[in-house]
């Protein structure tokens, strides 16, 4: 081990966070988990990160790598191994104006992205969130307000530069390392350390979006409207519906319908948002023009001691109505976690289901439910969970990785279909064929 320290601090050129050194009590930690990592690394190039990767599986050490933070089961950190911080690697450039294609570094946040893309009114495809990382969200998927119009965040993906599990720097894109370019489009970081995406980025305007509350009482007549007028609606309007939110009132709460309208024109946005104001009575409409870049929000980091669990699974259209009426009795009821129902199809679903190793193209609606608290208050709400998921199970199909706090084999299963995951496990034999990379939602080299 001695001399595997001696060789990284001779190589590595950023900083090294040690236990008991003055950044080491926010650095070992993750947004939403704890964890008291040997090693926290901060490279300052591609270098390092080859460095750092080298040190880890020499050593030996459990591997961490953190873009943002925001994993739910705490990938971004670990107990005694390694972590390598990709925060200091956050440039975004555009490097091909004519075809509006980004260069962005593997440790930028979608924050970052919007502001520095917003001057020359563009915009990628992405989350809802300005804190969360480019390459968690990335390479697992990336559902966010312009969905429907242009893809998953990693549709929008057209080359990427990995460190591999060797320290060997390789690009990945249709015409380089295709299978790894495939495997990086859905499966996760299972595979190297992604130090810059290149995205297609898309000329944009001001967008109309807010939400439309109405009522509880009126939730099973609103979920339905919503989601039959969502089927046929123009791809410029996404939306997602929220209710039974614990600290709105919990079964009392509004249902909300938030929507992004992709267009600054305010005849087309009107036509696409009233049939959703018609729905029912509304008791609130805040929806406005607004710069693209402001429909990100803040992250919010929970307290110490408090507890997310959050559980996600894919609708197909004909099993929506039903899950639509159970979820709208669960939001009835005192047990009930909060509840957000996720629009998606439009553009997603136009990709063949073995483009991308994203496997679930299909879906017109995704479900997430969440459960806060400490840990005493998660778990006496457990057994609700599981009877309510009880009931959506015949229902509903796949997980979807950004949404999922646990990380067990059925989880994986859930994530993959049985022939994609065999294609990620042929991918992971010839790129990290010793599980260095472990730290996912992992896919076992076969």
């Amino acid at each position: 081990m001695s001399s595997a320290r001696e060789t990284l601090r001779r190589d590595f050129g950023g900083d090294i966070i040690e236990p008991g050194g003055a950044e080491y009590a926010s650095a070992s930690r993750s947004v939403l988990a704890s964890g008291s990592p040997a090693y926290v690394l901060r490279p300052d190039s591609v270098g390092d990160v080859r460095a750092g990767a080298r040190f880890a599986a020499d050593a030996g050490l459990p591997l961490s790598v953190r873009g943002g933070g925001h994993g739910f089961p705490g990938f971004g950190t670990n107990d005694g191994g390694v972590v390598i911080d990709l925060s200091t690697l956050a440039t975004v450039e555009i490097i091909d104006k004519e075809r509006h294609l980004v260069r962005i570094g593997g440790g930028a946040t979608w924050g970052q992205v919007a502001a520095a893309l917003a001057p020359h009114g563009l915009a990628i495809s992405s989350g809802d969130t300005k804190s969360v990382g480019v390459g968690g969200l990335t390479l697992t998927g990336g559902i966010g307000w312009k969905v429907r119009k242009y893809g998953l965040a990693l549709d929008n993906v057209v080359g990427a530069e990995v460190v591999t599990a060797s320290g060997e720097v390789v690009r990945a894109s249709a015409g380089e390392n295709p299978e790894l370019f495939w495997a990086l489009r859905g499966g996760g970081g299972n595979f190297g350390i992604v130090t810059a995406f290149e995205f297609a980025a898309h000329p944009t305007t001001d967008v109309f979006h807010g939400k439309i509350a109405f009522p509880a009482s009126e939730a099973a007549t609103v979920l339905q409207g919503w989601a039959d007028y969502l089927r046929a609606a123009p791809e410029e309007l996404t939306s997602i519906a929220s209710f039974a939110n614990p600290f709105a009132g919990g079964p009392q709460a509004p249902v909300e319908i938030h929507v992004a309208f992709d267009g600054h024109d305010p005849e087309l946005a009107a036509e696409a948002i009233d049939p959703i104001r018609r729905l029912s009575t509304a008791i609130d409409d805040d929806i406005a023009l607004k710069p693209c870049a402001d429909t990100l929000v803040d992250g919010a980091t929970p307290p110490p001691g408090i507890q997310l669990v959050t559980r996600s699974a894919f609708v197909d259209k004909e099993s929506v109505s039903e899950v639509l009426r159970i979820l709208a009795e669960v939001g009835a009821s005192e047990r009930s976690p909060f509840i957000a129902v996720r629009s998606v199809g439009g553009a997603v679903s136009r990709i063949p289901d073995d483009a991308t190793a994203y496997a679930h193209r299909r879906a017109e609606l995704m479900v997430v439910t969440t459960t806060a608290g400490p840990t005493p208050v998660v778990e006496a709400a457990r057994p609700a969970l599981e009877e309510i998921w009880g009931r959506l199970t015949p229902h509903v199909n796949g997980v979807y990785a950004n949404f999922l706090s646990s990380a067990t084999e059925e989880d994986v299963a859930a994530i993959y279909p049985t022939e994609t995951y065999k294609r990620l496990a042929a991918v992971k034999r010839q790129y990290d064929p010793r599980n260095l990379f472990a730290r996912n939602h992992n896919v076992r080299p076969q």
